[in-house]
């Protein structure tokens, strides 16, 4: 079975494990992030972010498009970091080739800061990682008017008319940070895109949890410890924060027990572990 749970309010379903897979699907904002297993419960999201091309992230795609072809879904929309658009799509168009079926999909190179709108009103940035391949996060957010202070004592009838009208400087636009998504990647990311402590809700990866691997361990592999999480433990302003790609060196239940040991007070209620409800991975 696939894991899922609740995250403020967003539910998160799919299967995550370091090096092994990661497919995580947030159906209220009809999105995939990362395909590292072509899981069949997954494949009628049309819109899928890569972080990276690591085969336990990426290794998937072709395989979800062909169950697509077979459901009768359209294209499906693939964000992905620019450097790696040219080699993805070969990769897909040899496996065209080698299934002899069509797989159809729209390839969408990702830029560092380059917003893009995704569907309906939900737009999403990309912001830098730390990897030792090429990649990067997700922030998605909505944009929001808000009436500028100074109108604000205005009657309603006269806000519309203004409206109708289109009078300048009515309004200011904001983005609502829904939610910010970043796996395989040192810490740094979160330090040099502090924003992202302020989304409503974080999925951040956390391969290491206990002390059988250091924090120095985590650096060398490009990946996050838990201690450089509750380091930081003032900065997290979210709502909700899911904690995913652990290492299988942890049971499902080390993990558990990890972090309602070591997490600070004011982080373990918001902290969500993406782990199998027992006490075995998937797979």
């Amino acid at each position: 079975m696939v894991t899922e749970l609740r995250a403020g309010p967003f539910r998160v379903r799919g299967v995550s494990l370091a090096g092994m897979y990661t497919a995580l699907q947030v159906p209220e904002l009809g999105i995939l992030l990362d395909c590292g297993l072509p899981l069949r419960s997954l494949a009628r999201t049309d819109h899928v972010f890569l972080s990276h091309t690591h085969a336990d992230h990426a290794g998937g795609v072709a395989a979800l498009l062909g169950i697509r072809t077979l459901i009768g879904k359209g294209p499906a929309t693939i964000y992905l970091p620019a450097q790696r658009e040219a080699e993805l799509r070969e990769l897909l168009d040899v496996a065209t080739r080698f299934h002899h079926a069509h797989l159809d999909f729209r390839l969408v190179p990702m830029v560092e800061g380059v917003a893009a709108l995704v569907r309906g009103g939900l737009w999403v940035r990309p912001f830098r990682t730390h990897h030792s391949a090429p990649s990067l996060g997700y922030a998605f957010f909505r944009k929001v008017s808000k009436l500028r202070p100074e109108h604000r004592g205005l009657p309603r009838e006269e806000i519309a008319r203004l409206r109708v009208e289109g009078a300048p400087g009515l309004f200011d636009e904001a983005e609502h940070l829904e939610l910010a998504y970043a796996t395989d990647t040192l810490v740094d990311a979160l330090d040099a895109s502090p924003w992202v402590y302020g989304a409503r809700v974080l999925i951040l990866e956390c391969t290491y949890a206990s002390s059988s691997r250091t924090a120095a361990d985590a650096r060398e592999r490009g990946h996050l410890h838990l201690d450089e999480l509750c380091a930081r433990a003032d900065r997290f302003q979210n709502e909700a924060i899911v904690l995913m790609h652990f290492s299988q060196i942890h049971r499902p239940s080390e993990i558990r027990r990890l972090l309602q040991e070591r997490l600070p007070p004011s982080l373990r209620d918001r902290v969500v572990p993406f782990v199998p409800g027992g006490d075995e991975w998937f797979g």
